[in-house]
């Protein structure tokens, strides 16, 4: 197993490009005067998918916490940690897919809002996301996972900055659930203990 750190190469390319997309929206673009977006009659379903993306992420990441506790005590954790093992890697592509349909409608139709850069930036990140968990299994290097992971949360305050509530809210619960399992893994390691 390799131990280069190149593989942050990319990953740090990446959130370098979100990053100045993100500063370029908040300090250079400024809304176009008498500029007044006509939402087309398929745009709620556009932004919906959107919302649905950041809580799809926030499920996949979610496994993360569930990892350390395989072998818990509570058949229910056991089968939920199973559950989200099998399905970590669909949830992945389908948030992909999600923001791919959902960026396009608005790069088509609505160019000239300002947040097209934040959600550019999401884009990128999730982008590399996938990219490095595609390559996990395929590239024996110690560093990928971590990468990944790093990445997954660098995918976090773009969504603050782009989604707002529904990523504050996703994340939230994401939170929740890592208590909860901090909390199980106490009570597991107290009976054993």
């Amino acid at each position: 197993m390799s131990k280069s750190k190149k593989v942050w190469i990319l990953a740090l390319a990446a959130m370098a490009a979100a990053l100045f997309l993100i500063v370029y929206q908040m300090l250079v673009v400024k809304e176009i005067p008498g500029y007044r977006h006509r939402p087309g009659p398929a745009e709620e379903i556009f932004k919906s998918l959107g919302t649905v993306t950041v809580f799809v992420g926030a499920g996949g990441f979610s496994w993360l916490w569930f990892k350390k506790q395989r072998k818990a005590p509570q058949w229910i954790i056991r089968r939920v940690g199973a559950l989200l093992h099998r399905v970590h890697q669909p949830l992945g592509w389908l948030a992909l897919g999600l923001v791919a349909f959902h960026g396009g409608y608005f790069l088509i139709t609505d160019i000239q809002n300002r947040d097209i850069y934040s959600g550019i930036a999401a884009f990128l990140i999730l982008l590399a996301i996938a990219g490095y968990g595609f390559f996990i299994k395929r590239i024996r290097n110690k560093w990928m996972r971590l990468v990944h992971r790093s990445l997954g949360i660098a995918w976090v305050p773009a969504l603050f900055i782009h989604a707002g509530g529904s990523a504050v809210m996703a994340t939230f619960l994401t939170i929740m659930v890592g208590v909860l399992m901090w909390f199980f893994g106490k009570i597991k390691a107290k009976q054993a203990g």
